[in-house]
């Protein structure tokens, strides 16, 4: 069995491209994922994701929007650690990536290895749908995810993933 992978889209389908989470894990699960991954629309349960994490994850890839600071459509892929995740206090009503996983700890759980696919927003206001530029990124953000799932995290052996 290889690595146990969480896919969490994240995102809030009432705010036009705050969606575009919800959209790429709804594309993937369409796409049958690995065996070795589970896939799923969190949408704005972030206490909800913060309880999943605690069943031990080897991987973690989180699906988000980014804030407006660059080229809307504009895809990243960076990894996460713990540096990067900011204090915060989780809400059981929202979802604030940085607050559920710094609540990890606390909590019991870890940091597993995170990477983050996600795309610059062109448009949060209050409506379903995303905005042509970033719908346009889905495609590429759902084959980002999928080449996630198929090679070893950084630092496995081959052969030795999970």
């Amino acid at each position: 069995m290889g690595e146990r992978t969480l896919v969490a889209g994240i995102g809030n389908i009432f705010l036009g491209d705050d969606g575009f989470g919800c959209e790429v894990v709804r594309r993937l699960t369409e796409q049958r994922p690995p065996p070795t991954a589970r896939v799923v629309d969190y949408g704005i349960r972030g206490m909800h994701l913060a309880y999943d994490l605690l069943d031990g994850w080897d991987r973690l890839v989180l699906v988000d929007a980014l804030p407006d600071r660059g080229t809307p459509g504009q895809l990243h892929v960076l990894e996460v650690g713990p540096d990067d995740v900011a204090h915060g206090d989780l809400d059981a009503h929202g979802m604030d990536p940085a607050a559920v996983l710094s609540a990890l700890g606390p909590l019991g759980g870890r940091l597993p290895p995170t990477t983050l696919v996600g795309v610059q927003v062109a448009d949060v206001q209050e409506r379903i749908g995303l905005s042509p530029v970033v719908a346009a990124a889905v495609p590429a953000a759902v084959e980002a995810v999928r080449a996630l799932l198929s090679r070893p995290r950084a630092g496995t052996p081959a052969g030795q993933a999970g």
